[in-house]
């Protein structure tokens, strides 16, 4: 039996009559900002620093530069998360009037919960750390030596804050949170003009908010700002070329943009094979990689991948690190299967990842396989039986992230070309 954690999620059901239809339709529109806006501030994860003692930018020289965090911000993208966590603990000891190091060790919490970790001790500490940020960055933004980096990190911590209020299915908060975050980001832009940084999380709503329509465009326009696909872009490429702390992150922005919006995998491949190379413990990077090969019909590089993936799992230090790599090779499998419409050798592979489950080390190797599961009984036109597996997964306590997705599925089957096969 599967060890249960976390977050009770409840699925949206639909039922007929002309009146529930009509709640259908609103209820509709409402999952569909909800999705945007999930998107969007999951996305807006500004791994980058307050580099300096005085908030006077990076660019002034080295010697500004908080190595420390620099340090930190790096062993969070490698996975590394019990190292960053003691290095930030140090530097929020050392600086408690300060909100870089608060907002950090809320970074380290929302990384374990973007790996899967949805247990109620680091969802609550998330709560408590993110919020602990917000105060401490609001009360330097009201002092006289408020800096451009106290609105930055004003900004980054109300837009996580607002995601966590749209896990709680708080919408409207969630909403308003963002256009809050949009505010200290368009603050802290004014006073340097210069930074780059602070491109990530504005271009990220630029982009964002361009997808949204009808009277949800309206409300955004009046309450943040219209928003510009090709505007969030520039902004987003300015930040991934430029920016001094953002640059992975806009990097990382950029590939979830082309790989699942725009579709166009050619953009994405440079930057994830910039990435794997630089972050050597992140599986993720490098498995998106293996997709864009997929999508390219690249086959001899995929499978390149593969046995890249197969020698990492030899390799491992430990065996709960070569279990994890050996599910991701298999789970690269089932991505090319379920492209390649070979349904049947999917579901064996997905089997095989299931069986072998662990929830206490690797639990998104438990929603994620049941999500492609159902996946591949739709993309054969069993669609009764695909529900089942999105309503399993809607109804466990730790869904791993991947509910969002649960919800989209249970309103229509995927095509055989949606790019979040390759998710």
């Amino acid at each position: 039996m599967l060890k249960n954690h976390g977050i009770q999620w409840r699925p949206f059901i639909k039922r007929g009559g002309p009146r529930k239809e009509r709640k259908r339709k609103d209820g509709q529109v409402k999952n569909n900002f909800l999705l945007l806006l999930l998107l969007l501030l999951a996305s807006v994860f500004p791994l980058q620093v307050l580099a300096t003692e005085t908030g006077i930018s990076s660019r002034t020289g080295s010697s500004s530069i908080n190595r420390d965090i620099l340090r930190g911000i790096h062993l969070l993208y490698d996975d590394r998360f019990d190292e960053a966590e003691q290095l930030f603990l140090k530097i929020a000891a050392q600086s408690p009037d300060k909100p870089e190091g608060y907002f950090y060790l809320a970074m380290v919490s929302w990384s374990r919960l973007s790996e899967g970790f949805w247990t109620r001790d680091i969802v609550e500490e998330f709560r408590i750390r993110i919020d602990r940020t917000i105060e401490v960055a609001r009360k330097r933004c009201q002092s006289e030596t408020a800096s451009s980096y106290d609105y930055f990190f004003l900004g980054g911590a109300l837009g996580f804050k607002g995601r966590f209020e749209l896990m709680k299915g708080r919408w409207l908060s969630s909403f308003f949170l963002a256009r809050d975050a949009v505010d200290a980001l368009k603050t802290c832009l004014r006073m340097d003009p210069e930074n780059r940084d602070v491109l990530l999380g504005l271009g990220t709503f630029d982009y964002y908010t361009d997808h949204l329509s009808g009277m949800l465009k309206f409300l955004t326009f009046l309450l943040v700002h219209k928003g510009s696909k090709q505007e969030g872009l520039r902004k987003l490429h300015l930040a991934a070329s430029e920016g001094i702390y953002a640059a992975t992150e806009a990097k990382s922005m950029l590939i979830h943009i082309y790989l699942f919006l725009e579709k166009d995998p050619i953009k994405a491949l440079p930057l994830l094979e910039d990435l794997g190379a630089e972050y050597e413990h992140n599986i993720r990077f490098k498995f998106l990689k293996g997709v864009c090969y997929i999508r390219l019909q690249m086959e001899s590089r995929y499978k390149e991948t593969l046995l890249y993936f197969r020698q990492r799992a030899l390799s491992a230090p430990t065996v709960d690190r070569a279990r994890a790599w050996t599910r991701r090779a298999l789970y690269l499998q089932v991505v090319h299967d379920l492209i390649h419409g070979l349904y049947g050798d999917a579901r064996s592979k997905l089997n095989v990842i299931l069986s072998s489950n662990d929830p206490e080390r690797d639990p998104a190797m438990i929603a994620w396989p049941l999500i492609k599961i159902g996946m591949s009984y739709d993309l054969e036109g069993d669609r009764e039986k695909a529900m089942e597996y999105y309503e399993r997964v809607l109804h466990m306590e730790n869904g791993a992230g991947a509910q969002f997705l649960a919800k989209k599925l249970l309103k229509g089957p995927p095509s055989k070309d949606d790019p979040f096969i390759g998710f």
